[in-house]
């Protein structure tokens, strides 16, 4: 049976569904529409039995474009799709992000979702759509997955919100936020905006969830008409034995720990201890009561000797005294009260040869940041479905093992700091200098040192320092915080400034970034149903003081960006020259430009308009590339003075110089000294450099060409003259 429906959410923005047409081997598949674009979403969940000990949801996401959907061939030599692009791997954490917490509690069971794009208009983006068509696959499919899920892009232009705006309106929107959420909750929010305040915030999100619930009726309207019927699924069942002796014999110590200051590796430690004393306790003592009939009649008994069940029994004593001692006492893991930020400490300037670093350290999360400057050259290429320009702004994110006190194996970058660099990216480049103001290539990467919490948000405000360290004219310091909430029925508390075992045992994971006049970026996500938006307005706030408090400690460290660029980074200058004479600057095969390259140690970037851009660490570089280019330019004048080189001697007839590249001029004998010369080789020899006055310029009448009369002795006494052109550095 074939289902197909559509929506339309206004201005124009008509969404379909569709299942029952397309692979119908998977658990569930669905196709969904929004004007040329479309994806599928499929998934299939394993139906063989969890092992015992496995304490996760081995849960895939994967997003991919093909070429093929919007006519093009893939980069590269063998022309078709490889790993996931940097817009795959976002994309596909932006749905896992969304779906993750709706899966049934203890629902460990293997589960793929593949999201692909097979046709595309460019204009619509498809990432959106793709978490839209994964949640409507689990509806339609066996899975016990209850609760539908749709995920929106948001838009502003002149003031009024749109739903899913296109690339084009992006261009002119104030703000782009990707939503997630059910008909009752937001549970994942990702965007940049251009400064907007936490009262625009929330009615973006708000906006949002209108449509969000009208997508999520519609997903519950075809599974109904699909009615398949769910496979049956029921969490482990822990004997209530297990979880009274387990309460009994670790409750108290893991209270008194968490009462106690420590720093991280000090609480992992003493953590550790308590984990392991408990478990070996326990099965110790079941393995004296329970007998091998008592497991035959009762399998969950076997639980009681399972190491993996008792270190989760463990885990839930441990999160609810953390969180009872956050609501009941408004105490902290390391001391601090709900809204405290840890102590912060900047270095500036301490990488010698970059281009601008800072050493951004914040409790026991430290991020070393260094920025590097370039050239056009050095852009990333850019090449997907809807955008093919350069990325001449660049965020790069590494999480190195010994970061978090472990071994490691340091292969490629992982989802994970993709992910992080992207946040950290759009929150400084919404303060970036325009490519008018400042013509550089900007790379930033932050190597995290030590990790105990919002390690991305280190980064937005190691970023910005390691900018105005390095003089790079931003609008605005940036800084960046993490909110968490614990949420107990209708108790809540909003955490500032999280660590990293309160991310872990709690509800929320709310990054925001921005300036002291609004944000400029935020990534939420939630673990919970029923976040009401007094509880976001509240962390909303509660993050714009924390910000303004981290902008107060950089401002304290450096309160304006340099005037100045590092010592080692490459000056720019820009000469305007005609269309014409680009080859000329370029020269037969890239001879010419090689050629500056090489006696300047200038590197020279050459666009369409005839905008050349001059890019050399050292003034004196710029300075002879500068006139090599301008010299090249220039046009024969009748009394300007030249340096020239000898090219050829005639002794009788006098020496040929080259005055102006490609241009030979003649000395005649006479011309060469105010003293007679008889042989012009005894004055002169090829590739002697000579100060030469162009006296004459002449058509010869036989072949066309003109002929330039030079003069060695007229111009003794005069300075060469400068070539004309226009600049700016």
């Amino acid at each position: 049976m074939i289902i197909n429906k559509e929506i339309d959410l206004g201005q124009g923005k008509i969404i379909s569904i569709e299942t029952g047409k397309m692979a119908k081997q998977a658990d569930g598949a669905t196709v969904v529409r929004l004007g040329d674009t479309m994806v599928i979403a499929t998934v299939v969940s394993s139906k063989k039995t969890p092992p015992p000990n496995q304490d996760y949801f081995p849960l895939q996401v994967e997003y991919r474009e093909k070429y093929s959907a919007a006519g093009k061939f893939p980069g590269g030599f063998f022309k078709r799709e490889s790993r996931p692009s940097e817009k795959e791997i976002l994309s596909a954490r932006l749905i896992d992000r969304a779906l993750r917490p709706l899966f049934p509690d203890g629902y460990q069971f293997e589960t793929q979702v593949i999201v692909t794009v097979i046709s595309s208009d460019q204009v619509n983006d498809a990432d959106v759509l793709g978490g839209l068509a994964a949640s409507a696959a689990i509806m339609v499919s066996d899975i016990p997955f209850q609760n539908a899920m749709s995920e929106v892009r948001v838009g502003r232009i002149n003031g009024k919100f749109i739903i899913n705006p296109d690339v084009n309106e992006l261009q002119e929107s104030e703000l782009d936020i990707c939503i997630g959420g059910t008909k009752d909750t937001v549970c994942m929010l990702e965007g940049e905006m251009k400064e907007i305040s936490e009262a625009e915030m929330l009615d973006a999100i708000k906006f949002g969830h209108e449509a969000i619930r009208k997508l999520c009726a519609l997903q519950d309207e075809i599974a109904a008409e699909v009615a398949k019927k769910k496979r049956p699924f029921a969490p482990k069942a822990i004997p209530a034995e297990l979880k009274e002796i387990v309460r009994n014999r670790c409750e108290a110590r893991l209270k008194e720990l968490a009462y106690t200051p420590l720093c991280k590796e000090d609480r992992a430690e003493q953590t550790a201890a308590i984990y392991g004393d408990t478990t070996q306790s326990i099965i110790e003592h079941f393995k004296t009561i329970i007998t091998s009939e008592d497991i035959a009649a009762d399998p969950s008994k076997a639980f009681c000797l399972n190491e993996g069940i008792i270190k989760e029994e463990i885990h839930s004593v441990e999160k609810k005294v953390m969180r009872h001692m956050i609501l009941d006492d408004s105490k902290r893991l390391d001391g601090r009260t709900l809204e405290q930020v840890r102590p912060i400490s900047i270095e500036l300037g301490i990488i010698p040869r970059a281009h601008g670093s800072a050493l951004f350290t914040r409790g026991e999360t430290q991020a070393l940041v260094t920025i590097t400057l370039g050239t056009k050259k050095d852009a990333q290429s850019v090449d997907n479905l809807t955008n093919s320009a350069d990325k001449k702004f660049m965020l790069h994110y590494n999480f190195p093992p010994f970061s978090v006190g472990e071994c490691g194996r340091i292969g490629s970058t992982g989802r994970r700091e993709i992910g992080h660099g992207n946040l950290a990216e759009r929150a400084i480049r919404m303060v970036a200098p325009s490519e008018t103001e400042f013509p550089y290539t900007i790379r930033i990467v932050s190597d995290i040192l030590e990790s105990n919490g919002s390690s991305s948000m280190a980064s937005v405000c190691g970023g910005t320092l390691a900018l105005m360290d390095g003089g790079v004219p931003i609008r605005k310091p940036v800084s960046g915080i993490a909110m968490g909430l614990i949420k107990e029925g209708s108790s809540y508390a909003v955490l500032s400034d999280i660590l990293g075992n309160e991310d872990h045992l709690g509800d929320m994971d709310f990054k925001v970034s921005g300036t002291r006049d609004g944000i400029t970026a935020c990534q939420m996500d939630i673990k919970i149903d029923g976040l009401d938006y007094n509880i976001l307005e509240t962390a909303l706030e509660q993050a714009r003081s924390g910000r303004l408090h981290i902008l107060n400690e950089m401002e304290k460290a450096i309160p304006s960006t340099r005037g100045e660029l590092a010592q080692f980074a490459p000056r720019l200058t820009t000469i305007q020259v005609p269309v014409e004479n680009i080859g000329l600057i370029i020269g037969k095969g890239g001879e010419t430009i090689r050629s500056i390259t090489e006696q300047t140690g200038a590197e020279i970037n050459i666009e369409d308009d005839g905008k050349v851009t001059i890019a050399c660490s050292s003034n004196e570089g710029t300075q002879a590339a500068l006139a090599f280019i301008k010299t090249l330019l220039a046009k024969p004048e009748v009394g300007t003075v030249y340096n020239g080189k000898v090219r050829d001697i005639r002794d009788e007839l006098g020496a040929f110089v080259e005055f102006l590249p490609k241009t030979d001029g003649l000395v005649h004998i006479s011309e060469i000294s105010k003293e007679r010369v008889a042989k012009v080789s005894d004055h002169l020899k090829v590739g002697d450099q000579v100060k030469v006055k162009l006296v004459d310029v002449r058509k010869d009448p036989r072949t066309g060409k003109m002929r330039f009369a030079l003069s060695i002795k007229a111009a003794e006494d005069e300075p060469v003259t400068e070539a004309a052109g226009k600049e700016n550095s």
